[in-house]
């Protein structure tokens, strides 16, 4: 999905947004030797943000400000959300979550698992409009230069919905304080938590089956994710 042109190369510039995101150089169709569309995007440097950031308050405060600052971005050009799409209701995730522990059997603690999910199923839903979400904020779209945050990547999942869903770096990324500054700086209340909390779980219980024979690096990071929010009952 490309981002739309108000996230990415109009914005970049401006104070909007304070991280760098990817600019898109040219876009191409469907022709002959290459069935599907294509982008271009300027390079970004760094490292990605798996072990690579020593001071995580910092970085707590810096992707808070990003995330706040894609919240204000008008969302008058958006997309349709699709069901289950980054941003929506927890409530049409439980299917595949459910299923998702299921085949998991005792690679994890499903038992737990599923309270953890329950709970957050059972949290008030987000009553306020709808906002811009990057959906996917996990370490490997976080770019870090000389131990600071500096550029978010991959908008694959970008969409309008509960911005609650922008929490999962809580669990994924941050722990301990900088977890707890990451909420402050957000002015999270505890049902929104909640909702987060049931993001980042159905993020790792649904790539953990589905990456468990093929991306090492992906089932470190969930597995890490899963005993974070595990852990924050």
């Amino acid at each position: 999905m490309r981002p739309p042109k108000s996230i990415t190369a109009d914005m970049r510039p401006s104070p909007h947004l304070p991280l760098a995101v990817p600019v898109q150089l040219a876009r191409g169709h469907p022709a002959e030797g290459y069935p599907f569309e294509w982008s271009v995007y300027e390079w970004l440097p760094g490292e990605n943000a798996n072990g690579t950031i020593d001071d995580l308050d910092q970085a707590a405060v810096d992707l808070a400000a990003f995330v706040n600052a894609l919240r204000q971005v008008d969302v008058i050009d958006a997309h349709p959300r699709l069901p289950r799409d980054r941003g929506a209701p927890l409530a049409e995730l439980d299917e595949q979550v459910r299923r998702s522990i299921a085949e998991l059997g005792g690679r994890i603690d499903g038992a737990a698992a599923l309270r953890s999910w329950e709970e957050s199923l059972g949290a008030s839903g987000w009553s306020g409009e709808g906002v811009w979400v990057h959906g996917d904020l996990l370490p490997g779209n976080l770019l870090v230069v000389d131990d600071r945050l500096s550029a978010v990547i991959d908008f694959g999942g970008l969409n309008v919905g509960d911005p609650a869903c922008d929490l999962q770096p809580a669990w994924n990324v941050f722990a301990g304080d900088s977890r707890t500054r990451y909420r402050a700086e957000l002015h999270v209340d505890d049902a929104s938590w909640l909702r987060g909390r049931g993001w980042a779980l159905c993020q790792a219980v649904s790539a953990l089956p589905y990456y468990w024979d093929t991306n090492p690096g992906m089932i470190r990071q969930a597995s890490h994710a899963l005993a974070q929010v595990l852990a924050d009952r």
